[in-house]
């Protein structure tokens, strides 16, 4: 597009110049606030932190602060776009973070490198952060990031595309087996994807207990007959697909129950065929869904996409401004299983009677960021937590 055009397009202007600026909290209007802020009165704060760093979270905006960081390889449906196309991305979770939180976020975006570059890179800058948001990194390399920076820094760390997105799948899932009424631990499952979100959508519900569970990458079902397996397919493939089924998606999908869909793509009318009827379908690729939502509801009794104009928005929003409000609040060195489960309940619970057309609140109910910190900090165990 032209210049001219970008001008007068709402979408750039709602962008120009940015979406989040630093804002001072304290007043500076004469030689004493000077005095009090900077020099000479900041000398004492910084020598009383020397001496016993916990002062850190109390006078600085540290614990309040998270550094939303991305190396741009993989932004929403865009692909490996870089670190300056991922910018505007990551200053909107900031904007996200501040309004339904009040949590002080940084879009940090970073050349990408080497896992061990990218690590050392965020671990020198975590100093000054009391949580780090990972965002929008390619699978695989995003669960080796993860996993080392959880184990090197004493602060949360978590990877929305993982774990925010694999908490509110969860807790729709909770609510259409209560519609449904059944056992969500009983029912067949499909998960069409193995990269980032699949991975931890899968782990998650077979933490919850769920026993017949079914992974797809592009080439087919994981299962123990897969040479090509490695790392975290690999692992899935030792802990799913009880029943030993082979195939694609087609395959995967007769007699399931539920499909949740996390990797683009189109399902075939075919497939969906095979289903039980009334089932569930959440097609959550954005922007296309791997079903049309029209299509899915001949099919299922339950639909979910990932879009704000269809009903059951799967939206991470739901999760991750509460986690890391409760994460902080708490001063959690890290955010375990149980704190994600309690989050998954916490969301579901506020939808009282769920329905087929309702069973995620929406993302403005501001109950929702309040009952996700609540939660994540009534399930940190005693020992980690603050004072």
């Amino acid at each position: 597009m032209r210049l001219e055009e970008l001008a007068n397009d709402p979408v750039f202007v709602a962008h120009e110049g940015g979406k989040v600026a630093m804002v001072a909290t304290k007043a500076l209007h004469t030689r004493e606030d000077l005095a009090l802020l900077y020099t000479p009165g900041v000398a004492r704060v910084s020598a009383a932190i020397a001496t016993d760093p916990d002062l850190a979270d109390r006078y600085t905006a540290r614990r309040n602060t998270v550094a939303v960081i991305s190396d741009g390889t993989a932004v929403l449906g865009l692909g490996d776009i870089g670190p300056l196309a991922a910018m505007p991305v990551m200053e909107g979770k900031a904007v996200l973070f501040k309004h339904f939180a009040g949590i002080d976020a940084v879009a940090l975006c970073i050349e990408t490198g080497s896992v061990d570059e990218i690590v050392e890179t965020i671990a020198r800058l975590a100093p000054s952060f009391g949580g780090i948001n990972l965002e929008d990194i390619s699978a695989p390399r995003c669960f080796e990031i993860e996993e080392r920076l959880v184990r090197r820094l004493p602060i949360p760390v978590f990877h929305d595309d993982q774990h925010g997105t694999a908490i509110v799948v969860l807790a729709g899932l909770l609510n259409a087996a209560r519609v449904l009424h059944k056992d969500l631990t009983h029912m067949r499952i499909v998960v069409s994807g193995a990269g980032a979100a699949g991975v931890a959508v899968t782990k998650l519900l077979l933490d919850v207990g769920v026993k017949d569970l079914v992974v797809l990458d592009s080439r087919g079902i994981l299962g123990p007959g897969r040479p090509d397996l490695s790392g975290q397919k690999k692992m899935l493939a030792a802990r799913t697909n009880p029943r030993h089924v082979a195939g694609g998606v087609t395959e995967a999908l007769r007699g399931a129950e539920v499909f949740v869909g996390v990797s683009g793509g189109t399902l075939s009318e075919e497939a969906l065929a095979g289903m039980t009827p009334n089932g569930v379908i959440f097609a959550l690729a954005n922007p296309t869904p791997e079903v049309d939502p029209a299509l899915a509801q001949q099919y299922a009794a339950i639909v979910a996409t990932g879009r704000s104009d269809f009903p059951n928005q799967i939206n991470n929003v739901l999760a991750f401004p509460g986690i890391f409000r409760g994460a902080l609040d708490a001063g959690a060195r890290v955010i375990t299983r149980e704190m994600k489960i309690a989050a998954a309940h916490a969301i579901a619970d506020l939808v009282v009677k769920p329905t087929a057309a309702e069973i995620v609140p929406s993302v403005f109910d501001d109950r929702v960021a309040p009952a996700v910190a609540a939660a994540v900090r009534s399930a940190l165990p005693g020992a980690a937590r603050v004072g």
